[in-house]
């Protein structure tokens, strides 16, 4: 070896030398993404209170606790949108009401009680008039058509997954509060109606990655054990849309668990699917 060939090999032994020495940190490494929120704990209710923690929505709050989330913004003077902030103190009891002191029964109130009666005797007798009778009439069918109108906005349902349905709906305390579907990892889950996500995450002890619609003040439908969700809170998802991909997170199978809530009680859902 010459010494313009040694010279070749000492540069290019110290330049690969500074060049190890100068890493300082490992190559990075890709990561997947699931859309899912990477929370620390999990909402998990046993008293009568709760602290609420990042990541939680007084939906999850309600489903875990089995309540009807009006009933749950009421008691703890939440107005609608329902925001809630990390470190707030939800209760589960209803606030106590002072009973307001009876009167006591003198003359003034017989006097009043009088009047009351006589215009009570008023009434009836401009009721009795053809004109009149026939404005109640009128406002009595409104009412009725607007009953009517409320009624054809109820909730149509369609199947969320297909698959085998290996668990059924139980009426015991303890028991099994949906249909559990068993699919292959990676089936689609659909909505099974239209409605707005409101909550999309995995904060719920026992039911893994977890996606709760809801579809009217009465009605919610929740999707747990997915391997992946595709949609995000507030966001509004069609009847039949792909919403997430079945999988086994939190759970010991591979199949999509099932709900309906009706004003927070779990109901069958096999009622309510065609």
């Amino acid at each position: 070896m010459n010494k313009r060939q040694i010279l070749y090999v000492t540069l290019f032994t110290s330049v690969l030398l500074s060049a190890c020495s100068s890493r300082q940190a490992p190559a990075p490494v890709s990561s997947l993404n699931t859309n899912v929120k990477p929370y620390t704990s999990k909402v998990n209710i046993t008293g009568d209170r709760y602290t609420v923690e990042k990541g939680d929505t007084l939906y999850s709050i309600a489903f875990s606790a089995k309540q009807d989330f009006r009933t749950l913004a009421k008691n703890n003077r939440i107005p609608a949108p329902y925001i809630i902030q990390p470190g707030q103190i939800i209760t589960f009891k209803k606030p106590s009401v002072k009973k307001k002191k009876q009167k006591k029964y003198t003359r003034s109130s017989k006097k009043s009680t009088k009047e009351t009666q006589k215009n009570n005797k008023k009434l009836k007798k401009e009721l009795d008039q053809p004109k009149q009778r026939e404005y109640v009439q009128k406002q009595t069918s409104k009412k009725v058509s607007n009953s009517n109108s409320m009624y054809d906005k109820r909730v149509h349902w369609s199947w969320p997954a297909k698959g085998k349905v290996t668990q059924r709906f139980s009426t015991k305390e303890n028991g099994f509060k949906g249909l559990q579907i068993a699919n292959k990892k990676g089936s689609p889950v659909l909505a099974a109606a239209k409605g707005t996500v409101v909550y999309a995450g995995n904060a719920l002890r026992g039911y893994g990655n977890l996606i709760i619609l809801k579809h009217n003040d009465d009605y919610l439908s929740a999707y747990a054990h997915n391997s992946k969700l595709l949609v995000k809170e507030k966001q509004d998802v069609k009847a039949g849309q792909k919403i997430a991909e079945v999988g086994n997170s939190d759970s010991e199978v591979t199949a999509l668990r099932f709900e309906i809530r009706f004003r927070g009680q779990a109901v069958n859902p096999a009622k309510y699917l065609p």
